[in-house]
């Protein structure tokens, strides 16, 4: 994904920050304490600019390259390569959607792109998939500006976020709003996932009251603003994954040459050279769907929901037999709780349940690619 000696050296520098700050062993660290991730590491983080790709530099961001998006995802890659922790996703996220109707939030996307504050998009309905148009939490007016009652759940670093942005029904339309955790009314109940250190929490609001100014944005712009956020999130998670697999593929690859069997390293064996080599092609699909989408996302091309379909689907249908393969590899060892390909494992899991399984994003692929006039589209 690199192309510019910009990238290449906000690349090293991320990697060698996760690689000091976030490696594998701070992961099992930070489980062992119960703990998600620690705010002050991610204010480090966003010293290095990463929450301040997505923002324009009149709103007080920038990238280093000129996309914003491939710089994002660049870091999101190499996120993966030590599954770190951290708010990475959920940030950015609000900011794709804080930056496209910014007005009256400028001081809230300042406090985001400096680590200040955290934020996360409250958009799941409990006990339903993933369906960003369907929202059950309502958004009543009042005389000051409007009250804020319902339940999401699936809140991305619910319990460390102090803003959430919020999807409701008003008035028969869908509209989000900025609201404070410690509003009145707000009550979050953290919730564990298969992953070590990416929790979620959900949120209830009961009579939640909020200022004129917590809308993001008029009705008329709301469903493009949450389709950009959607987009954001799958390439992400698509990002994150590719990452994964290049460290996890690495990881097998030096143990196949490094274990022998009767007098030959593993990886002499036809059987798992052919078995390996079936794996790297996937992974070179993966990366190659993955930037594609992140391109079309980047540009906001008329593609993009279609693409950013085709990467999640392919990537998260591909990465978990990958990882299971590279367990099988492994042997005995590879299914041990010492070994770090666990790890990976589970954040893969997370990553193909989250925003849409891969049987959504296929009929949604199938929808988006229907020629004839007036084809309905299926939400992922």
């Amino acid at each position: 994904m690199t192309a510019t000696p910009e990238q290449l050296l906000f690349s090293s520098t991320a990697r060698a920050f996760l690689d000091k700050e976030a490696s594998l062993s701070t992961v099992r660290d930070l489980h062992a304490r119960d703990a998600s991730f620690d705010p002050t590491w991610w204010q480090r983080a966003a010293e290095l600019g990463w929450a301040s790709l997505l923002v324009p530099e009149e709103l007080g961001g920038g990238s280093v390259s000129g996309d914003g998006l491939a710089d994002l995802a660049l870091v999101a890659e190499h996120a993966g390569r030590t599954v770190a922790p951290g708010p990475l996703h959920a940030v950015s996220v609000v900011l794709g959607g804080l930056t496209e109707a910014p007005a009256g939030h400028e001081r809230l996307i300042e406090a985001l792109v400096s680590g200040e504050s955290i934020a996360s998009w409250a958009v799941y309905e409990p006990r339903r998939p993933f369906d960003p148009v369907a929202a059950g939490t309502t958004a009543t007016r009042t005389a000051n500006g409007w009250r804020i009652d319902g339940v999401k759940d699936r809140v991305e670093a619910g319990a460390q976020s102090d803003m959430f942005l919020v999807v409701a029904e008003c008035d028969g339309a869908l509209r989000q709003f900025v609201v404070p955790a410690d509003s009145p009314g707000v009550s979050v109940t953290a919730q564990k996932s298969v992953d070590l250190v990416k929790t979620y929490a959900r949120v209830q609001f009961v009579g939640v009251d909020v200022a004129a100014s917590a809308a993001v944005g008029t009705a008329e712009q709301t469903a493009a603003i949450i389709e950009r956020q959607r987009q954001i999130a799958l390439v992400l998670q698509c990002a994150e994954t590719v990452g994964i697999l290049d460290a996890v593929l690495a990881l097998t690859n030096r143990w196949l040459l490094d274990r022998h069997s009767f007098g030959r390293p593993l990886a002499s064996y036809q059987a798992l050279k052919h078995r390996f080599a079936d794996m790297k092609m996937w992974f070179e699909a993966c990366r190659a769907t993955t930037t594609a989408a992140v391109a079309a996302v980047g540009s906001r091309s008329p593609d993009a929901p279609k693409l950013v379909s085709v990467a999640k689907a392919y990537v998260a249908e591909r990465a978990p037999v990958m990882l299971q393969d590279c367990v099988q590899l492994h042997g005995g060892i590879g299914v041990t709780w010492e070994h770090d390909l666990h790890l990976y494992l589970r954040r893969v899991a997370l990553n193909r349940a989250m925003f849409g399984s891969p049987e959504d994003h296929h009929r949604a692929v199938y929808a988006l690619s229907r020629k004839r006039p007036g084809a309905t589209e299926l939400r992922a």
